[in-house]
């Protein structure tokens, strides 16, 4: 049996024009010789009667805060309202499918209400239904605990149902279907010469997506990489083939591909705050009381950079009255940066290569732009700017490395 997972999210499903694409890309797949199984989101985004941000103002607005466990009974009806909808299109297709949610799936998970996670996918229902028909619908984002509670898998939770049932029923690929065409190498909203990406390795993505790209979430790229599941990141809207997603031994015949190109693009995230706290006679021990005081009163923290001297290090600009009060508290005096940018350069290809940080560096002193803070991996180096210099050292970047030519 050849099986195919497509995912289709909110903007995939929320109109009927939308859903003329949706009902397009499976009949070509079901003409190709796949059996389907098709993880669906929430209808829309929030505003819309069905997306899953309505359905909790809706909550809001009517009453009051729901306990966590009653909240992940609530946000599953999105995704079963996406399901049936669907079920009831191929329908009058003359295509017969079949709706399961998250549990009947197969999804076991933990009971971390609101972001759970999943323990293990059993999918032997998933298989005797395909014995039988053409398509299986299966509501994305959701599971079930252990205990019979209904989970929900947090933000991205639909990718993750979708890999994770790629690689549990050995599919040949997961197609994800989003309002883009494939993963570009940077956000086009900003940087207008962006290009799409025709291949892309599961590291480079997770860092991409890990840095502020939103077309795939992180976890879901994760799983995949664990099974060697490939995945397509495509438009619902056109028959591009998007972006492959796999590992870089199997884009060698391509001439295109990543093993020729140093850098793969450019991420970002904004709204960061930079803290620097010195050492103020306290030694090693500073390290110890700063981190474990952030850690103690929930405070994330990113961008961290320790010398004897003190600790550098970021946290979300929603954070950072919390953070310096806590620091305070402790008898530092912090200085603090606010409305910053965490600034991402990615590729496989860096690890060993000499002059990327030179060329960084060139491209934003062009610009006059400082580099706060920087620190690197084996496929990404991080720079911190200010808010206001993100757009056009994200400009400088793409354009220095010749992403724009890709």
């Amino acid at each position: 049996m050849r099986i195919m997972v497509q995912k289709f999210g909110g903007t995939s499903l929320a109109t009927p024009e939308a859903r003329s694409h949706v009902l397009r890309h499976i009949h070509r797949e079901l003409q190709a010789g796949y059996r389907l199984v098709i993880v669906v989101s929430a209808m829309g985004r929030k505003g819309e009667p069905y997306a899953t941000d309505t359905l909790l103002d809706w909550v809001d607005v009517q009453g009051g805060p729901l306990p966590s466990r009653e909240k992940d009974l609530l946000l599953h009806c999105g995704e079963i309202i996406s399901a049936t909808t669907l079920c009831g299109l191929l329908a009058g297709e003359s295509i017969a499918s079949s709706v399961l949610t998250g549990a009947q799936a197969g999804f076991r998970t933990d009971e971390q209400f609101g972001n759970a996670r999943i323990l293990e996918v059993v999918p032997a229902r998933i298989l005797d239904e395909l014995q039988h028909k053409q398509v299986v619908i299966v509501t994305g984002f959701q599971g079930q605990s252990l205990n019979g509670e209904i989970t929900t898998l947090g933000r991205g939770g639909s990718d993750t149902s979708a890999t994770a049932l790629g690689s549990a029923l050995r599919a040949e690929i997961v197609d994800i279907y989003t309002d883009v065409n494939g993963i570009l190498t940077a956000d086009p909203r900003i940087v207008e010469d962006a290009r799409p990406l025709s291949y892309v390795s599961y590291t480079e993505i997770c860092n991409m997506a890990h840095q502020g790209a939103k077309v795939i979430h992180p976890r879901a790229v994760e799983i995949a990489m664990q099974s060697g599941v490939p995945v397509r990141v495509r438009s619902t809207f056109s028959d591009g083939e998007g972006t492959l997603v796999s590992n870089p031994e199997s884009f060698k015949d391509q001439q295109d591909g990543i093993i020729d190109r140093f850098v793969t693009g450019i991420a970002y995230v904004n709204n960061v705050t930079q803290i620097t706290v010195s050492a103020e006679g306290r030694g090693h021990r500073l390290q110890l009381e700063v981190f474990k005081a952030m850690a103690e009163h929930a405070i994330s923290v990113d961008f961290i950079n320790v010398t004897p001297a003190g600790a550098v290090y970021t946290v979300f600009d929603s954070d950072s009255t919390k953070a310096v009060s806590v620091l305070e508290d402790q008898g530092f005096s912090p200085k603090v940066v606010n409305g910053c940018a965490k600034v991402s350069v990615i590729g496989g290809g860096i690890n060993g290569v000499p002059g990327i940080m030179a060329q960084i560096v060139e491209a934003l002193t062009e610009h006059d732009i400082p580099i706060l803070q920087s620190a690197d991996s084996n496929t990404t180096i991080w720079v911190l700017v200010t808010k206001d210099d993100m757009v056009q050292a994200l400009r400088a970047l793409h354009t220095k490395f010749e992403l724009n030519r890709l």
